[in-house]
């Protein structure tokens, strides 16, 4: 099963992706993570180009989808595509739909041209479930300042931009409620991952991949 975790700048998808694979590794089902930009060679050299929020301010969104698109047509086929032929679960900190919320609803680039684009670099791979975790940017932002992490290139925009990420997250969300599922991510965190737990075990419970 292919999952992958959405959300806001600070919405705790890291943490809690750590937590979820640990219960579901204990409860016998073989798990991989990963994470985008990066989780290959090629993907991480591009992470490092995409993050950086000294060098490569002034990048253009263009430029910025067509980076995020080469990382992951390399994850997808070197990592994603044989962990799941070997029947692991998947679990991926952000994955196409960030294009759509990021560089669509935030840039404000065309949605359908970026719908065939996203389904060029996946090879037409989507999820089978999609973990939206949902909090308000200043609280998210916030969160991300005070953790001590770094504060990247995306990071940096303006709280707008922000604003319309999320809004592009619930729209999509609320147009495929089948694959997505919403989490208030702004509760503490072992009340979200409770959250997280319940409903991937209720859909690995009944899956079968088509």
């Amino acid at each position: 099963m292919f999952i992958t975790f959405e959300g806001p700048e600070g919405s705790g998808k890291t943490s809690q992706i750590t937590l979820l694979a640990n219960t579901l590794r204990q409860k016998g089902y073989k798990v991989f993570t990963t994470r985008e930009p990066g989780g290959t060679l090629i993907g991480d050299q591009v992470r490092s180009i995409l993050l950086s929020r000294m060098e490569n301010k002034n990048m253009n969104p263009r430029a910025e989808i067509l980076l995020f698109c080469a990382a992951r047509a390399q994850l997808v086929d070197e990592v994603i595509r044989p962990h799941l032929a070997q029947g692991e679960v998947v679990l991926c900190d952000r994955y196409a739909d960030s294009s759509l919320a990021y560089q669509g609803y935030g840039h404000g680039l065309d949605i359908d041209f970026l719908s065939r684009l996203l389904d060029f670099a996946t090879g037409g791979l989507k999820p089978d479930l999609t973990l939206l975790m949902d909090i308000d940017p200043e609280v998210g932002l916030r969160r991300r300042m005070n953790s001590g992490g770094e504060w990247n290139r995306l990071d940096a925009y303006e709280l707008a931009f922000h604003k319309r990420v999320r809004l592009g997250y619930l729209k999509m969300a609320d147009e495929n409620s089948d694959r997505w599922k919403v989490i208030d991510a702004g509760q503490p965190p072992e009340v979200v991952q409770t959250s997280l737990i319940n409903v991937v075990l209720s859909q690995l419970k009944n899956f079968t991949r088509k």
